[in-house]
């Protein structure tokens, strides 16, 4: 049997007292978008961070190419080839666009390298091209959206993580970002693990989602059947 690209089982993830995962279940599967959509709460970034290595779970294991990655430190996981891109965006806001992708792209050392991901996050992205030197707090909120995954990009992952890539965005906007997300899985090859309150939007674009509910996947099917869900509507889909 093929092992997947990404596989958590059995996860449980404490703060303190507080179980913010009880023995959760996913697999990804190479060259897919799948979605992850719940409420606020309902413990998906803390999955995403666990995955990152930014948490360390209290029992449960998370493979990445059949490989353990649980009590690996985070920098190692980003290059092994995992990368997350948080809620908020996090750019560095003193530095110029081009200095924010130079920090992502720190671990290629061959310049040229460094130069055809550059070129290809230009491509996607041609208006981080015309604000290179732009420092990258002055950028709209769909601008440094743009520059946090072009800088995630730099590191050449495998399985990029996207934690509500729509947030603090004009819905005008928005759209194009997801447009973005699939050109990237398409044209990159990139598996993509997607958290978005839009969920709407995110099983439009997805294979296969995943709903998580106070700590537990409570459902887990392709995206067009949970978008036709009487209950995945009603609570998520606002119909």
């Amino acid at each position: 049997m093929i092992k997947p690209l990404l596989e958590v089982q059995n996860l449980t993830v404490k703060y303190g007292a507080i179980t913010a995962l009880h023995n959760v279940d996913i697999r990804v599967e190479e060259g897919e978008i799948v979605s992850l959509i719940g409420a606020n709460g309902a413990g998906k970034t803390t999955l995403l961070r666990t995955i990152s290595g930014l948490l360390t779970p209290k029992t449960g294991s998370v493979s990445f190419f059949g490989t353990s990655i649980v009590g690996v430190s985070a920098h190692k996981i980003v290059r092994g080839g995992i990368s997350h891109i948080p809620e908020g965006r996090m750019v560095f806001a003193n530095l110029t666009v081009d200095e924010n992708l130079q920090m992502g792209g720190y671990l290629l050392s061959d310049k040229r390298v460094f130069a055809a991901e550059r070129d290809f996050v230009f491509s996607i992205f041609p208006r981080l091209r015309e604000r290179m030197t732009q420092s990258a707090g002055t950028l709209s909120g769909g601008e440094q959206q743009m520059l946090a995954i072009g800088r995630a990009l730099m590191s050449k992952p495998r399985f990029l993580m996207l934690d509500e890539p729509s947030l603090g965005i004009a819905p005008i906007l928005v759209r194009s970002i997801f447009e973005k997300i699939v050109e990237i899985n398409k044209m990159h090859g990139l598996t993509i693990l997607l958290v978005e309150q839009n969920a709407n939007m995110a099983l439009e674009i997805s294979s296969r989602g995943y709903v998580l509910e106070t700590g537990r996947v409570i459902l887990t099917a392709p995206s067009s059947s949970l978008r036709n869900d009487p209950k995945v509507r009603s609570a998520y889909l606002g119909g």
